[in-house]
């Protein structure tokens, strides 16, 4: 499916707020050939991405990288699940390659003192540096305080600058059965009732699943999941990347806090329980894994399923895709005001990463290393990183405008391209055609421009730049977020499914805000994380 990469940034805020691992070495020493018998250097690249991919011995822009820097390039290619494993080994030990793509963050190396400092070598990366003016946000997300940058970030350009959640519901079955796109939650119940009663994919089987909701981790709020409806009730969310917003933490005017404590909260898990309790959402909703939510959102691409979802965009349902559209996020009552509405606001850490290439300090042939990273930073071969070989799966067709050619679209990229996975930059003077992935996320966003315009994206979100730069408070919030989110996800989950909420409501908040659980710990945290870096970008 196409959103097949962006999730997998979630795990960067896992990473960053992990337990910290004893370091057990200062770094690789062992004795290796650092030349061919060409003469020329050699440097050892790894990557972490997906599995089924292409090589990338087989990419002809990786022979483009080792012509740049006239050198010979080991890949150590990892699939995902491999890398989740070796991770905290590699760490542990310090055997980690001369360069790393789509393996560490900012946050590795408050811990581990393995990495060169980019920065001090910004000279020999002139691509780099014009990354950096181009794109000052980019440049923030990595640089620390004292001007250090351990590990570059990427930009896939302006055609992902764009929310990463957006509700998805089938229009045909609104047009089919006479109704309106609702703009209250009572409408949306009444809307998913019909989808429920009236047979709307026409099949005459009562299997229609109102709105296909995605689960609740005990771990945090991952994509897509069903608390998106806080922002109908004014509270901004954003659930993506890095964002403290996937534990449960938001801003309103420049104050963070916890919203898992807030009446908004309540009010949406009331909601949620009486979708659940009228059979809008599956029964198993909070239990199922994503492998079946998936599957009833694609169906058997000839008869659909799922009236509504929290998704990606209309192409999660592949063959089915025409019958969805956007739906606006709809307001918890007539009453509340349209100014006060919002939406999921995660632009930068859509379109941006935090872990695009690390070096390490013990690299043996460091001028090749840099010389490079300058290649994968050139527009160019960023964009065939990202989207596949030139000329064979995308087009050149000059004036800084490039075509992906049919063929390599069926729902994902997958033409020799790393996507999302690329160390590059993407510049906004830059086009991609027939991006349909791209294409169809700016067409979902539509739907939102006029509640994202009531988002401040400096007092009512965490900015992407703001990170946690003590080792110290990172093992604090990871420890104390542990605690809080096994706890009062459970207890979310347990009023979705079976009610109580009103019951327990008090009890629930009066535990979480017990000092034993740092709850208060973490909102002070990142408050003063919030006001160093926003009074640093004035």
């Amino acid at each position: 499916m196409a959103q097949r990469g962006v999730w997998k940034r979630v795990v960067t805020a896992a990473a960053l707020f992990g337990m910290v691992v004893p370091l057990a070495a200062c770094g690789s020493d062992k004795a290796e050939n650092s030349t061919e018998a060409d003469g020329k250097p050699v440097i050892k690249m790894m990557i972490t991405r997906y599995s089924t991919d292409t090589p990338m011995t087989k990419m002809k822009w990786a022979k483009d990288v080792e012509a740049a820097c006239d050198c010979h390039i080991q890949w150590e290619d990892l699939a995902d699940s491999a890398w989740s494993q070796q991770k905290s080994a590699k760490l542990a030990s310090g055997d980690i390659a001369d360069a790393s793509i789509f393996a560490f963050d900012p946050g590795d190396a408050v811990k581990y003192d393995y990495f060169d400092d980019l920065n001090a070598n910004m000279d020999k990366m002139p691509n780099v540096q014009r990354f950096f003016k181009d794109n000052t946000v980019a440049e923030k997300m990595v640089k620390d305080k004292e001007g250090h940058v351990y590990v570059l970030p990427t930009d896939r350009g302006k055609s992902y600058r764009v929310s990463t959640s957006h509700f998805m519901i089938n229009k045909k079955w609104l047009d089919k059965l006479g109704l309106q796109m609702p703009k209250t939650w009572d409408e949306l119940t009444q809307v998913l009732t019909a989808f429920k009663t009236q047979d709307p994919n026409g099949n005459g089987k009562p299997d229609e699943i109102p709105f296909n909701m995605r689960r609740l981790d005990t771990d945090g709020f991952k994509l897509w999941n069903p608390f998106v409806l806080l922002n109908s009730t004014g509270i901004t969310t954003s659930f993506a990347g890095t964002s403290p917003s996937l534990q449960g933490y938001y801003v309103k005017n420049g104050k963070v806090d916890s919203f898992l404590t807030q009446p908004e909260y309540k009010k949406v898990i009331t909601y949620l329980h009486s979708l659940m309790e009228q059979g809008l959402v599956p029964k198993d909703a909070m239990t199922r894994d994503d492998a079946a939510t998936t599957a009833a959102t694609t169906g058997d691409g000839k008869t659909a399923r799922s009236g509504l979802i929290v998704g990606w965009a209309k192409t999660d349902f592949e063959k089915l895709k025409d019958e969805y559209v956007p739906m606006p996020v709809p307001k918890d009552s007539a009453d509340r005001p349209d100014s006060e509405v919002t939406w999921d606001y995660t632009q930068d850490l859509t379109e941006l990463s935090n872990h695009g290439i690390a070096v390490s300090k013990n690299a043996k042939n460091k001028e090749a290393v840099y010389k490079a990273i300058n290649a994968l930073y050139s527009p160019k071969i960023s964009v065939a990183q990202y989207y596949g070989d030139i000329p064979d799966f995308v087009e050149e067709k000059g004036d800084k405008v490039y075509r992906m050619k049919d063929g390599c679209y069926d729902g994902k990229i997958k033409c020799a391209a790393v996507a999302d996975r690329f160390a590059g930059w993407i510049p906004d003077s830059i086009s991609v055609e027939n991006d349909q992935t791209a294409e169809a996320l700016q067409e979902a966003d539509k739907a939102y421009k006029d509640t994202l315009a009531n988002v401040d994206p400096v007092k009512d979100v965490m900015p992407a730049y703001v990170r946690i730069d003590s080792e110290e408070d990172q093992t604090a919030l990871g420890n104390n977020n542990t605690a809080i989110l096994s706890y009062a996800l459970a207890q979310t989950a347990k009023w979705i499914q079976k009610g109580g909420v009103d019951e327990g409501w008090d009890s629930y908040v009066k535990k979480l805000e017990d000092p034993s659980l740092g709850l208060k710990q973490n909102i002070q945290i990142w408050q003063k994380y919030y006001d160093q870096y926003t009074s640093e970008a004035n």
